[in-house]
């Protein structure tokens, strides 16, 4: 038996720790985003893929992750090689170089988390209007098809008894922690199903402000911290090279927050909370695939390139017509996109990686490569997620009624509203309207229902 390192599996544990706080995290940035009629689904949306995907994960999202190749091509693994993680309960199942071992089932542990939050990340693109039991199903059948078997290509390291998956081994493109695995995948996925789901009414045209910016600030702040256990944690031990990934994330976070809010000073006049939240959520993207790339002015320029170019690719939803909600497109796909293959760029060798790129004399070897990896799981992401959700919307329907959107996704959906609208001392308070939650149901068509009859409607919009 390998003696396991007890910093390296309490550094991992605590990863994981941090990476699951990310979706609650999530739901609060999200949630906040949306109008006052939405935040519960919005955030719901969110917390049953904590559900789903963790289920899903133990019984078979590990063994197509991680497993043995199906037929050795490196696609995917077999989903009934680690079934319930049974096999990863024995003391001799380590992982790791020597003097670097932790139980496999840490590792498990930690990748876990990733999975649930990379599902949760697409549904900011169809807010407002989505089914929320079609969209459960969802969660488990876009993990099952299309997250699982990219993050077998992309962290799926080979050794010489168990082969791994196509873009890490045989592509060597690098991506330390998920910028084609979760960003550019999620983005990809989310602009499909915006286009299956279609546009929300009145996109283009009525005021669909955030309702609440004070959550968003929460939950960016919230992503931040737990994006040090995504970035770092996947170093899978506690030494130098976790410190320089650590570092760039800090880095790139900030000043992906200060490009954003310099766009929006030149372009708008003023710099607002939600482009600080945005910015620094479009840097900790971009160097979640190059953390371990880059030196810390590596880490800079990745950074401000993704802040400044999200800054004016969120508005190209309304140049091009589709209707991504909270910005997966423009946010997650294309930082991921300047992260991945900002390496072949600004990859040096003296970071963890040892790879130089091509501003750093090592030519477009690397360049090429990063740009394949980041161009197979974009279409693979695209084609499969649009496939999933056109199924999804036919048999099921993808789509609330128009009332039901009108009226807002939380009460028809959830039967729940966010907040009590109503003075302390009326009649009916919205927060205790569960008692008569049954006649809102009973919806005429534009007339207000008895139970909703007090609130400001103008408040819910």
């Amino acid at each position: 038996m390998d003696t396991i390192n007890a910093g390296d599996t309490a550094w991992v544990l605590a990863s994981a720790g941090l990476v699951l706080l990310m979706t609650p995290g999530l739901a609060l940035f999200y949630g906040g985003m949306v109008r006052a009629k939405s935040v519960l689904n919005m955030m719901m949306m969110s917390f049953i893929a904590l559900g789903t995907v963790t289920v899903v994960w133990v019984l078979w999202g590990y063994g197509e992750s991680f497993g043995t190749s199906v037929a050795g091509l490196g696609i995917v693994g077999n989903p009934l090689g680690h079934i319930g993680l049974q096999d990863l309960l024995s003391a001799d199942a380590v992982m790791g170089p020597a003097g670097h071992q932790i139980p496999t089932l840490a590792f498990a542990a930690f990748q876990g988390t990733f999975a649930i939050i990379a599902v949760a990340l697409v549904s900011g693109a169809i807010a407002d209007r989505a089914r929320f039991s079609t969209w459960t199903v969802f969660t488990v059948l876009w993990a099952t098809v299309v997250y699982f078997p990219v993050a077998h290509w992309v962290f799926d390291v080979a050794t010489p008894t168990h082969l791994g998956g196509w873009i890490a081994n045989r592509l060597k493109a690098i991506d330390f922690a998920g910028g084609t695995v979760l960003e550019i995948n999620c983005g990809a996925a989310g602009l499909a199903l915006a286009l299956v789901v279609g546009k929300r009414l009145g996109f283009r045209k009525d005021p669909m402000r955030p309702h609440n910016l004070t959550l968003v600030m929460l939950g960016a702040g919230l992503l931040w911290f737990g994006w040090f256990g995504f970035n770092a944690g996947s170093a899978l031990a506690a030494t130098g090279s976790t410190a320089v990934i650590w570092m760039n994330t800090l880095v790139a976070g900030a000043i992906g927050m200060l490009t954003w809010l310099g766009v929006e000073r030149v372009r708008d006049g003023h710099a607002t909370s939600l482009g600080a939240a945005s910015g620094l959520v479009a840097g900790l993207v971009a160097i979640t695939p190059s953390c371990s790339a880059v030196t810390p002015v590596g880490a800079i320029a990745i950074g401000g390139l993704a802040g400044a170019t999200c800054a004016y690719a969120v508005a190209w939803k309304f140049r091009y017509g589709y209707d991504d909600s909270l910005d997966v497109v423009g946010v997650h796909l294309v930082g991921g996109l300047v992260g991945t293959i900002g390496i072949g760029l600004f990859a040096s060798k003296v970071a963890p990686a040892g790879v130089d790129g091509l501003f750093y004399g090592g030519g477009v070897d690397q360049l090429w490569r990063q740009i394949v990896a980041a161009v197979a799981v974009l279409v693979f992401s695209f084609i499969a997620t649009g496939a999933i959700g056109l199924g999804l919307h036919r048999a099921m329907g993808f789509r609330v009624d128009r009332d039901d959107e009108m009226r807002g996704v939380d009460l028809s959906e959830h039967l729940e509203t966010a907040y009590d609208l109503v003075p302390r001392g009326g009649r009916l308070g919205v927060g205790s309207a569960a008692q008569h939650l049954p006649d809102a149901r009973h919806h005429d068509g534009h007339a207000p229902t008895p139970a909703l009859a007090t609130i400001p409607t103008g408040d819910l919009r």
